[in-house]
């Protein structure tokens, strides 16, 4: 059975993005591109809420005609135009990027299926709306979270006072020479 991941990066209070949503504050070097390597190599398919999905789609495809980028954003590119990609969404009346399905209803049904299918994780990146909704649903199984070392002070939470409490278990934690730490838990 596939486990839905929560992959995000936040700030030390808990923003997965400034007031603008931006994530200028991240702390990204190699240690932290290895971190999220590593994360990749367990997607079977990457979700997103609308807002994210737009940036997705806004991005990425446009690194594939780019002749200065890296190899590894290259490689990045191809690997998310290719894999399947799953969006919520109530207001998107379709998702055109390739190999995107659109759920739009029936949010706890429609993960439980896709849970039971085989194959690797399900794995969140950032949409912290989204994210919040499902921590909601009881639906993410794991969470695998960079914490940066900044105070934002305002941002979009990832975390709020309508969160349900969820006991988690710390499964591996690392701290990088950034100071950002690493952290991956498991529901109980």
């Amino acid at each position: 059975m596939r486990k839905l991941v929560l992959f995000a990066h936040m700030s030390l209070d808990g923003f997965a993005g400034d007031i603008n949503g931006g994530l200028d504050f991240l702390s990204y070097n190699d240690e932290l591109q290895q971190f999220a390597e590593e994360l990749v190599k367990t997607v079977g398919a990457p979700v997103y809420g609308k807002n994210t999905y737009h940036l997705m789609e806004g991005y990425w495809p446009t690194v594939l005609n780019n002749p200065n980028a890296s190899r590894h954003a290259l490689q990045h590119a191809r690997w998310v135009q290719d894999i399947p990609k799953i969006v919520f969404s109530t207001t998107l009346t379709s998702a055109y990027w390739n190999n995107t399905t659109l759920i739009k209803s029936n949010v706890e049904e429609e993960v439980n299926k896709l849970k039971q299918q085989p194959g690797k994780d399900l794995v969140i990146f950032g949409s912290p709306g989204l994210a919040k909704s499902l921590m909601n649903l009881g639906l993410i199984d794991e969470y695998k979270l960079s914490l940066h070392p900044v105070i934002l002070g305002k941002g979009i939470s990832l975390f709020d006072s309508n969160t349900q409490m969820s006991k988690l278990k710390l499964q591996e934690s690392k701290t990088l020479g950034s100071g950002v730490v690493t952290l991956h838990y498991t529901n109980r």
